[in-house]
């Protein structure tokens, strides 16, 4: 019997590529490609890039020519690029870098086994052209869904997407593979997005708004339950947007209650959220539903509403200190979080002070902060009365330093209060994990104090004493000072039981 084909996924960017590498993985595991961790180990590596801005495409270029060395010195013999640069950029990519033996766009997905076995074998399977992706669906979204199944939409896949006759060895109810054996899993809610914020190309590249069916999205969570996840981060390119192409806009605030229903699941979290379409109802569901964290992960950008028009965004400092006053007033320890680009075109010294105000005053827990360039394909790109680069460079400065500044201050301000940390990693004695407020990749962490024998996956409640910068040290409560009931994993661990 031949010895089957090896792949090894290698993923880039966002938790939104990691969820696209688990439906590659789970179809060509399907088709029997044995998937494994090391890329040296590997017939075939596959790199699944990211290209949003220009670090990240450097970063994708360097992991494919990384992969490419690997090609003579062991077993890899070829090297494939997948993803958001892939797609972006098709035959552009191919002609730039010979190294990579197959460019694939998200049309080749479905039949991903092939388009690798050929390469494998020594064919040519042609780098595709680039499209803008919102072509492709009507321009109404209650007109997408119908249209959508001839659309490749990464990370919708279901099972009947399968080749006939196989099921995901992983199980019989996801389009998926799962690469590691966290606690935590992205589950995607829709792919593209409508809104045209003059600086972003993804759009483009990935398409117009497309919901997936609350019953797909609700199965693949069961499905991630049953393989030992307890935390789901619920992700898409706006999740504010989420139902709109389904008639229902609300949906999401319905989703919300079911997933966190789910037996297994601990935690439910939702990531990419627009401040402009944010809704009571949806704040409600946030602040008040059993199990999904009070986290916000809000796109401010800026707060200049001068900036804010010329982004093609909307609010200003104060609608967004009120958005947040909103958010508070029904969750006080509520964790926000958010990313601010600098130094956009036409960005005045007046500007940037309306920007360091609304920062000084809006208590964010995590800040991420991005000196504007030039994206190809965008409007910005063409913009007048761009700043010049030690300007801009200096504002990144200088509002990263008052970010740091300020996100430690709000750790420190949640000193006393109690946190649910969900344990990630266990070594050399040092516990480590997330409460609430802090998302996975992109927040601070909680190191956990006074617990034998942490198990990773495992719930523990403590109370914050101390602070590194943005991450948290805490204690673990005595039984005696736990709350009752499921949402209080710790208690039994505290007597030396089990939950």
């Amino acid at each position: 019997m031949p010895e089957p084909r090896t792949v090894a996924l290698v993923t880039l960017g966002c938790a939104r590529n990691e969820v696209d590498s688990e439906e590659l993985a789970g179809r060509l595991e399907a088709d029997g490609w044995r998937l494994v961790d090391d890329a040296a180990a590997a017939d075939v590596a596959v790199v699944n890039t990211c290209g949003f801005v220009e670090a990240a495409k450097k970063d994708s270029v360097d992991a494919l020519l990384e992969a490419n060395d690997l090609k003579g010195h062991g077993r890899t013999q070829a090297v494939v690029a997948v993803g958001c640069m892939a797609e972006r950029y098709g035959k552009e990519l191919a002609d730039a870098l010979p190294e990579a033996d197959g460019v694939l766009g998200f049309d080749d997905y479905a039949d991903i086994s092939n388009r690798l076995q050929t390469i494998l074998s020594g064919g040519h399977v042609e780098a595709h052209t680039p499209r803008d992706r919102r072509t492709l669906l009507p321009l109404t979204p209650v007109e997408r869904q119908a249209a959508a199944a001839e659309v490749a939409l990464p990370g919708h896949g279901a099972p009947e997407d399968l080749p006939e006759g196989v099921a995901p060895a992983s199980g019989p109810r996801a389009l998926r593979k799962r690469l590691d054996d966290s606690p935590v899993a992205s589950v995607k809610l829709a792919s593209g997005c409508d809104r045209r914020c003059s600086f972003c190309a993804i759009p483009a590249f990935r398409g117009s708004f497309v919901s997936r069916r609350p019953s797909d999205v609700l199965n693949e969570a069961v499905w991630l339950a049953g393989q030992g996840v307890s935390e789901i981060v619920l992700v898409s390119e706006n999740n504010t947007s989420y139902g709109k192409d389904l008639g229902d806009i609300r949906l999401l605030e319905t989703l919300l209650t079911e997933i966190a229903a789910v037996e297994g699941v601990e935690r439910v979290r939702v990531s990419y959220l627009q401040p402009a379409e944010m809704r009571p109802g949806l704040i409600d569901a946030m602040t008040g539903t059993a199990k999904v964290a009070p986290y916000f992960d809000l796109s401010f950008q800026h707060s200049a509403p001068a900036v804010l028009r010329r982004m093609r965004r909307f609010g200003s400092t104060d609608q967004f200190l009120d958005l947040l006053k909103t958010i508070r007033d029904k969750a006080p320890e509520a964790g926000v979080r958010s990313n601010f680009i600098v130094g956009f075109p036409g960005e005045t010294a007046e500007d940037f002070a309306e920007l360091e105000r609304f920062v000084s005053h809006a208590r964010l827990d995590a800040i991420g902060v991005f000196g504007y360039s030039d994206e190809d394909g965008t409007e910005a790109a063409g913009f007048e009365n761009k700043l010049p680069e030690d300007v801009v460079a200096e504002r990144l400065a200088t509002l990263s330093r008052l970010a740091e500044e300020l996100t430690a201050q709000r750790a420190e301000e949640r000193i006393g209060t109690e946190v649910l940390v969900l344990v990630e990693s266990v070594e050399d004695g040092v516990v480590e994990g997330r409460a609430a407020h802090q998302a996975p990749e992109t927040d601070g962490l909680t190191t956990l104090l006074g617990v034998e024998d942490a198990e990773i996956g495992r719930y523990y409640r403590a109370r914050v004493v101390g602070t590194e910068g943005v991450d948290l040290v805490a204690e673990l409560l005595p039984v005696e000072d736990a709350p009752a009931g499921a949402e209080a994993l710790v208690s039994a661990v505290g007597a030396g039981g089990s939950e």
